[in-house]
């Protein structure tokens, strides 16, 4: 059985970058913010750490392309310390307990390639603070989500993706990505109905 102690809930790139308004905007981003936030706040004592991962990219290699083909190449985006690339103003007051970025020089989907400040990589952040499930949840359900979910559950850990708190960039990417998470163990589950313990 996992208490709330062991459990953690991972908040992925919540960034204005890929919000309504933004330079690689996802279509109900700023709700999902929100309704993250209001999550959030009803239920943070079901969790022992809160993490949110950046994109905070310097020089990301082939990442970024004049002409991107929207798969491997990409507008700039989540160009780090700029103000698109801090996290929502939504999710910033929410004080999370561990902080990562990810994909300074290098491309970079999954929140576990993310470092903290002092260059400690989350899984052992995770390791550190006794996590042994997660709930993911964040912006895009078909990019950085997903493998954030799939690396979660691969390391180990016990792994729900909470549908109603991410969005896809399209909605058929978002129908093969929970195809893809489904197949590989994670569970897809409604907040308001997810089960505890």
């Amino acid at each position: 059985m996992t208490n709330a102690a062991n459990r953690a809930l991972l908040i992925v790139d919540v960034q204005p970058t890929f919000c309504e308004g933004g330079e690689l905007p996802v279509t109900g981003g700023n709700d999902t913010a929100s309704a993250i936030a209001r999550y959030v706040n009803d239920n943070r004592d079901k969790y022992g750490t809160i993490v949110t991962t950046q994109d905070w990219h310097i020089a990301p290699g082939g990442h970024f392309a004049a002409e991107p083909d929207y798969v491997d190449t990409w507008p700039p985006h989540g160009l780090a310390g700029s103000v698109n690339a801090e996290l929502h103003p939504a999710i910033e007051p929410l004080r999370p307990n561990i902080r990562v970025r990810k994909g300074q020089r290098a491309p970079a989907y999954s929140g576990f390639e993310g470092k903290d400040s002092w260059g400690h990589p989350l899984d052992q952040l995770l390791e550190e603070n006794h996590i042994k499930a997660v709930d993911v949840v964040g912006i895009a359900e078909s990019h950085c989500v997903k493998a954030t979910a799939l690396d979660a559950k691969r390391l180990g850990y016990e792994t729900r993706v909470f549908t109603d708190l991410t969005v896809p960039v399209t909605e058929d990417q978002g129908v093969a990505a929970r195809a893809e998470m489904a197949d590989a163990g994670i569970s897809l589950e409604n907040s308001a109905s997810a089960h505890w313990g």
